[in-house]
């Protein structure tokens, strides 16, 4: 579910500025700041995900409240990059923006190289169920519906028969440890059972990225820290490419890359944010 915007920690620009482009159409041109986000890249092969001078502002009287602003990042294909802030920094409403649930103030997202704005909704949503996967700190099953149901719905949506939609729900409830939870409903099952029924409805549908907001929050110690590894065997195993925001320093360690955000930009997680 998108956070509303007083959610995030956000700063008032005034609106007779340029300088974030908020509702303005236009870039900062602070080439300077943009430039010294250049270490947050990743210079190996194809890059899968890339986010070009990303800017999201929420309109609130005379004011812009200014969320992120001129952020770059890439990601390369089969990388599993953590993103670390403070509460409020925009790490969901990043993640947002990365996922095509919400569209930038300015900037552009690319997925593969293609760039997604002027897509139709119904192209991005067609992209979104086939290319990308989503864990949320909640799990967001639907309770009427059992294990096998809640992770076969993005197949169903994309058409697919419900029994070849039920072999690979049961194949990837398998893969989460879960071959002998199918028919219990969200109700039934531990708050670890329930986060791993998202994971596998996350991947159902095969997709190349996955993006996870908090996807341990809920949870105690040792089952995040299941989860967490359950996450990291899936990342491999489906050769997925991976952006997880947490605030769980110790899991995000164990990523490819840690970056923070703050001020609305990217930035190589220095030392003591791993503290």
């Amino acid at each position: 579910m998108s956070k509303q915007p007083h959610e995030e920690k956000l700063r008032i620009a005034n609106p007779d500025s340029a300088g974030t482009g908020c509702g303005l159409g236009i870039s900062s041109g602070q080439g300077s700041e943009a430039g010294s986000q250049s270490a947050i890249t990743n210079p190996q092969s194809e890059i899968a995900l890339r986010a070009a001078r990303l800017t999201k502002c929420f309109r609130s009287g005379a004011a812009d409240l200014v969320v992120l602003e001129d952020l770059e990042l890439q990601v390369s294909r089969g990388e599993m990059v953590a993103i670390v802030g403070e509460s409020g920094a925009g790490k969901s409403t990043l993640l947002h923006l990365l996922g095509t649930l919400d569209t930038p103030t300015n900037g552009e997202v690319y997925l593969i190289e293609k760039k997604i704005s002027g897509w139709s909704p119904n192209e991005i949503a067609g992209l979104r169920n086939r290319e990308i996967g989503f864990v949320w700190q909640f799990h967001y099953l639907l309770p009427e519906f059992s294990a096998l149901e809640n992770v076969t719905m993005p197949l169903r949506i994309r058409g697919i028969a419900q029994a070849a939609a039920e072999r690979k729900g049961r194949e990837l409830l398998g893969e989460v440890g879960l071959a002998g939870r199918v028919h219990h409903r969200p109700g039934e099952l531990s708050g670890g059972e329930q986060q791993r029924v998202a994971l596998a409805r996350a991947l159902v549908a095969e997709p190349s990225l996955l993006l996870a907001d908090e996807p341990t929050g809920n949870l105690d110690l040792k089952t995040g820290d299941m989860v967490f590894r359950l996450i990291e065997q899936l990342h491999r195993t489906h050769q997925l490419t991976s952006v997880i925001a947490t605030h769980n320093l110790a899991f995000a360690e164990r990523c490819d890359r840690v970056l923070r955000l703050e001020n609305g930009r990217l930035w190589p997680a220095e030392k003591r944010d791993r503290m």
